[in-house]
């Protein structure tokens, strides 16, 4: 438990764009993926459907590195196109699973994108294998796309609505064929999904703030259950079988996943972490001289703690803009050196003081030793840590990667022993009951599943854990 790495790996996001006329579509989706970018940075791809074709490209990196060089421009116009950035939560980090998948079958061609993780992926894919399915990558979104396009007999919805019941874990679901575009949200609508306009072009993507950078106008939430067709005749809507009564939408959207200027289901990012900062004031204040924020996803809750405390709030910790998150770096050595450059703490506003750093969350426990470690260096009297969430006790399965509790930095460990472990004067966390408080104007049910072990689906023939300690 020493070799505790940090941070939560982020999922993905998918975006999506049914035009009016044959255009640039793929110009769109690049502006979507740049706005969902804080979703995954190490792959994406866009694909475009023009006639009877499709057409695609995708790589490593960021989605600017990506379409460098004129590979954007190389994607013929068309109506249709759907694009993905990715961190990889099942699959090896490698341009063979890079997203979207796209092949040829009963439907002809199709293209679909994934945010999500399924639980029952293996026994899907032997079913598959059993039935002379060939698998070309080791994403569980191969699984799925495989699936819909084997129980589909030409028709694509049919497919859709056929293969979902079969999907146990999280999804959210962008798919094309050369007429239509499809969104999908898992029955308990773990992973935000919604759909905007721009003239008479349809909008799907992962998070609001996608509509806003391409200009659509937010028109509502896929529904949990929902599978929504987009085609010639506009807009239909279908619902699965069996939908739960009470949906469980991930709560680390709002903790740190999605950008701050989303709204997903209803509830604003940034209120939400506006009013957990408040709470953490309320409830688990300490006597310091200022207020600081982990850049950039705590910097709204610091500031709220700062106006509710009446204690500064300054900023502590420089940021280089021209590093990109630094967990979701998929090899360790990556994360613990860009981290190295990735902040600067600024001496002339902590030295001396009794500081408190506002985190949204500790995962591992390796990011915020080194940031403590850095403020005291820099001369801090003391350093406190409130964490906008509770402590994260159990893996996750369900599109985050955290895949053992020996990852867990609070599996095994209270407060007074994470604090501790990090070398803080003080380490207090908000509670499972607040944090739900925070996204209070949303009436959502959410999944807790990494703070209480409760899931929406079963884990009991899930691997959750090979170091697991009993």
């Amino acid at each position: 438990m020493d070799e505790i790495h940090d941070e939560i790996h982020d999922e993905c996001g998918v975006f999506g764009v049914y035009s009016s006329e044959n255009r640039s579509v793929a110009h769109t989706v690049y502006y979507g993926l740049y706005a969902l970018q804080h979703r995954g940075q190490e792959s994406g791809g866009i694909a475009v459907a023009f006639a009877d074709k499709i057409t695609y490209y995708k790589g490593m990196g960021l989605i600017p590195e990506i379409f460098t060089g004129g590979n954007l421009e190389k994607l013929p116009e068309g109506d249709i196109a759907v694009g993905h950035v990715r961190y990889s939560t099942t699959g090896a980090s490698q341009l063979l699973n890079a997203q979207p998948v796209v092949f040829t079958g009963k439907c002809g061609k199709m293209a679909l994108a994934h945010n999500g993780n399924l639980t029952n992926t293996k026994q899907l894919r032997d079913k598959l294998i059993a039935q002379n399915a060939v698998f070309q990558t080791t994403i569980d979104s191969e699984v799925m796309a495989i699936m819909i396009n084997s129980l589909s007999d030409g028709d694509i919805l049919k497919g859709v609505k056929l293969a979902c019941p079969q999907f146990k874990g999280a999804y959210a679901l962008v798919i094309m064929t050369v007429d239509k575009l499809i969104a999908v949200r898992d029955p308990y609508g773990i992973r935000p999904l919604c759909i905007g306009t721009a003239d008479d072009d349809v909008i799907v993507a992962s998070e609001s703030c996608a509509l806003d950078a391409v200009g659509a106008n937010f028109l509502r939430d896929v529904k949990p259950g929902e599978i929504v067709v987009i085609d010639s005749n506009g807009i239909q809507s279908y619902m699965m079988d069996e939908i739960p009564e009470e949906s469980r939408l991930c709560i680390f959207e709002y903790v740190y996943f999605a950008r701050h200027d989303s709204v997903i289901d209803g509830c604003s990012v940034y209120e939400a972490r506006q009013e957990a900062g408040r709470l953490l004031a309320r409830h688990y204040g300490v006597d310091a001289d200022i207020v600081a924020g982990v850049p950039d996803s705590a910097n709204v809750a610091a500031r709220a703690y700062a106006e509710e405390s009446g204690i500064p709030f300054v900023e502590a910790l420089a940021k280089n803009r021209y590093v990109g998150r630094t967990f979701i770096q998929p090899d360790q050595t990556q994360r613990e050196n860009s981290l190295s450059v990735k902040m600067n703490a600024l001496r002339a506003n902590i030295r001396g003081k009794r500081l408190i750093i506002i985190d949204d969350s500790i995962v591992r426990g390796t990011t915020m030793r080194k940031i403590i470690k850095m403020l005291r260096d820099a001369g801090a009297k003391e350093v406190h840590v409130r964490v906008c969430s509770p402590i994260v006790k159990h893996p996750c399965h369900l599109g985050i990667d955290i895949q053992s509790y020996s990852q867990l930095i609070g599996a095994y460990r209270d407060e007074n022993e994470i604090s501790r472990c990090i070398g803080a004067d003080s380490v207090r966390y908000l509670s499972v009951e607040h944090l739900v408080e925070s996204c209070k104007k949303s009436n959502l049910k959410f999944c807790l599943g990494c703070f209480t072990g409760k899931y929406p689906y079963p884990m009991e023939t899930y691997e959750t854990d090979k170091f697991k300690f009993e």
